[in-house]
């Protein structure tokens, strides 16, 4: 798998957000955001989006980024490893030049999987969830698997969400084993902020990985969950052969062996921007930059395992 390099970051100053056109300002508005992306037909669009992506013609590729410009104006492609791009499907899963993304080498620290603004995150509320404020869900209704939602019982969650310019792949947190994949097939609901304010159970209702990850820790878990969304229903894991999308027929529940990834290691990709939710259990605490409209990068510390003391400790029973 490719592996992410730690060294040192680049850094560019030489390109800086224009303005958006009125246009642009216009559509981007949230209520209209919200009624020109959820009421269309959306499996519909998204299977159009899939296969428009596709077309092999680098005069179209250069037209649609030139249009994606107009509604973007953070996207910025300084960093990705080419740039001529031949579909917009490459410009969306493009990978970045070495030592773009530092990965944090504590192994004590759990990476952030992707480029992403941070959203909802905090304790779980036993099985409770919130991807907004008001908006709850349980973590049976999510990851459809009671074992699971309650090794995750009052641990921790953070929602990242990639933005349609951000970089599209995702790597793995830490070095760890990956135990399972499970797909959960639903809707495309999008999953833009105001959506998340007014869809009860959005990331429940939408197409779902589940990626469970083994810890060394006693009592500890990680697992990721994917979400797919409006255009990008398209989770492509590493791990699995081919593609979870709207026309995948597999198993969905998809036992894995001697799959072990290396902190940084790539993962996957969407085809385009979307969510992943990270959920941990055990003795971490998140870091300074884990708050809610900041963004992260991948291999940027966003938890941390914390030392007990022996005071901190359970006293052990002694022997008769």
């Amino acid at each position: 798998m490719t592996q992410v390099s730690a060294q040192g970051s680049t850094a560019h100053s030489g390109e800086s957000a224009a303005p958006l056109p009125p246009l642009a300002r216009f559509f981007l508005q949230e209520d209209l955001n919200f009624l020109l992306t959820n009421r269309i037909p959306r499996r519909q669009a998204t299977l159009f989006m899939g296969w428009f992506s596709r077309i092999q013609s680098p005069l179209l590729a250069r037209l649609s980024i030139a249009v994606w410009r107009l509604f973007a104006d953070d996207l910025r492609l300084y960093e990705a490893a080419r740039t001529d791009f031949a579909s917009l499907h490459e410009c969306f899963v493009r990978e970045l030049r070495p030592g773009s993304r530092p990965v944090d080498p504590d192994p004590d620290v759990i990476v952030s999987p992707c480029d992403a603004v941070v959203g909802a995150f905090g304790r779980i509320d036993g099985t409770r969830v919130f991807q907004a404020k008001g908006f709850p869900y349980t973590l049976l209704d999510l990851l459809g698997d009671a074992a699971l939602a309650d090794r995750h019982r009052d641990g921790l969650y953070v929602t990242l969400r990639l933005k349609a310019n951000m970089y599209h792949r995702f790597h793995a947190p830490v070095d760890a084993g990956i135990e399972r994949v499970r797909y959960l097939s639903g809707d495309t609901w999008n999953v833009n902020p105001i959506a998340l304010k007014r869809v009860e159970k959005l990331f429940c209702k939408n197409e779902r990985a589940i990626v469970e990850f083994g810890l060394p820790g006693p009592g500890e878990a990680l697992t990721l969950v994917p979400v797919a969304s409006i255009l990008v229903a398209s989770i492509k894991l590493h791990a699995v052969d081919g593609v979870f999308d709207l026309r995948y027929g597999g198993p969905h529940d998809i036992g894995l062996s001697d799959v072990s990834v290396a902190k940084g290691d790539e993962l996957g990709f969407f085809q385009s921007g979307s969510t992943i939710i990270v959920f941990v259990s055990g003795p971490f605490a998140f870091s300074s930059a884990v708050r809610e409209g900041a963004t992260v990068r991948v291999g940027q510390a966003l938890l941390r395992r914390q030392k007990q003391s022996p005071l901190e400790r359970p006293l052990q029973p002694r022997s008769p």
